[in-house]
């Protein structure tokens, strides 16, 4: 018999008096539920490393004894944690996690496996579609996504696909079990319309070279955020794309990414090289988008999808995800006739076929090319053409100002003014020493004003990043 099984990662919160608990599954009682053992701390590092001692404290036991007559949760656990978790990444193991220690063992985790039938995991399927939700229950309601429901499934079935490998059931029960039909997330595309309205906005909020970056390429946000200087050759616009980032549990990491489609080399167009040659001269970091308050690592996917938001919706843009940003600049490069097998190379698909798989809609625009080059070249008749119905009516475009925030963004300075002919900026980063160093410029108008800011914060990150380095070589310090 198995004395104790290996554990997950365990789990980490904050409670309401201020403490730090973590919490780690060690086994399970008689009716599948999870026994768990938890360590506290008045900081979350601390607590991590309490529970790293908890685990290793727990991880001295001899292996599981399989058979066909063990408990579902078992295998599944002894599956996990031997067959799937070693090759999987971090962000995926947490979401297995999730559907194993928190659904399906709880579930369905008592019934012997020999004994587990369709219509046991049927009925635990539909119940967790039903009211199967953990967390957010007021806002969301009690029931599943249809997605979280199918990859439950999905995980549920690989486990039990290894079990009839191994011969210990004869067919998999999760087979043919109905689930939630898959529903794809609707795609929203940018007008150019409303391209020109976000870039105008993204420039004034400070974050114009990283979205016309994604408008240019369609990288995923991952791999745009995780790019350093020394992965662009601005001789050749050459931009090599070999790493992501992404957060887990509030934690920055950088990996490479999935698939080896994804590591790839595209070339910019000559007008973004030259204006990322510009913008790096304001960046003391080797990361292209820095983090504006830790600019030694790279900024959070989170706040540059907060700020996406804003941005479209000052900018009279539809909401969409970043996501989107890859579809429009897809889109638009097959509009443009771009060919399929180039852009699922630009964009980093493993097949042309993922590409025309996702890309099967034809905007109204390559509709009427279409119509157009068949009534051309083929009918050899005179047709009425889709255009004279639905063809969109040439529009100039509308006068747009952006919208400026009262609020200064972090990392600009602020200006404020002394009388009518007299302006004043300040910069105030935080220097080597720990305190904020501050330094004015005067002006005589608000434009002259913001010039000369830009022009000192410059000379002052510079000289922050030359002590900075001065600093690591063990060469002594000037404040």
């Amino acid at each position: 018999m198995a004395k104790k099984r290996k554990k997950g990662e365990g789990t980490l919160r904050q409670r309401k008096d201020g403490r730090w608990e973590g919490r780690v599954v060690i086994g399970y009682d008689d009716n599948g539920n999870p026994k768990t053992k938890n360590v506290l701390a008045k900081s979350k590092k601390e607590c991590a490393e309490k529970l790293e001692q908890l685990k290793a404290a727990q991880g001295g036991s001899g292996p599981v004894k399989v058979g066909a007559e063990m408990r579902f949760g078992d295998w599944l656990d002894f599956w996990y944690q031997n067959c799937s978790k070693p090759a999987l990444r971090h962000t995926t193991q947490l979401n297995y996690e999730n559907w194993i220690y928190l659904h399906a063992i709880p579930g369905v985790g008592n019934i012997p496996l020999n004994k587990l039938s369709q219509s046991d995991l049927q009925q635990f399927f539909t119940e967790m579609k039903k009211g199967g939700r953990l967390n957010n229950v007021e806002r969301h309601g009690a029931g599943m996504a249809d997605r979280s429901v199918r990859s439950c499934h999905a995980v549920c079935q690989m486990a039990l696909d290894r079990a009839v490998k191994e011969g210990l059931i004869r067919t998999n029960p999760a087979i043919g079990c109905k689930l939630p039909p898959l529903r794809e997330k609707e795609m929203k595309i940018l007008t150019k319309e409303e391209i020109r309205r976000f870039l105008i906005q993204a420039k004034v909020e400070g974050m114009y070279e990283l979205f016309l970056l994604e408008l240019t390429t369609g990288m995923r946000r991952g791999e745009l955020l995780a790019l350093q200087w020394t992965d662009l050759d601005f001789k050749t616009g050459r931009l090599r794309i070999s790493r992501q980032v992404y957060s887990v549990n509030g934690r920055l990491e950088v990996n490479e990414p999935k698939t080896k489609a994804a590591v790839r080399t595209i070339i910019l167009p000559p007008a973004m090289v030259e204006l990322l040659a510009e913008y790096k001269a304001q960046v003391f970091s080797e990361w292209m988008f820095p983090s504006r308050i830790k600019p030694e690592q790279p900024v959070d996917p989170g706040y540059v999808r907060k700020r996406l938001q804003v941005i479209l919706e000052r900018a009279g843009c539809k909401r969409v995800r970043f996501h989107d940003l890859r579809h429009t600049f897809a889109t638009m490069s097959l509009e443009n006739g771009m060919d399929v097998k180039t852009l699922a190379t630009i964009i980093g698909h493993v097949s042309s076929a993922t590409t025309l798989n996702i890309y099967t809609h034809v905007t109204g625009e390559m509709q009427r090319n279409a119509a157009r080059n068949i009534d051309q070249g083929i009918a050899g008749v005179e047709v009425q053409e889709q255009g004279e119905v639905e063809q969109e009516e040439a529009v100039p475009p509308v006068e747009f100002t952006p919208y400026r925030p009262p609020h200064r963004r972090p990392g600009t300075g602020c200006i404020s003014q002394i009388n009518d002919h007299l302006w004043e900026g300040r910069y105030s980063p935080k220097w080597i020493d720990g305190k904020k160093h501050a330094r004015n410029i005067y002006a005589h108008t608000r434009e002259e004003c913001e010039e000369k800011l830009a022009v000192l914060i410059v000379q002052m990150k510079r000289e922050l990043a030359e002590l900075k380095a001065a600093q690591a070589a063990g060469a002594p310090s000037r404040h």
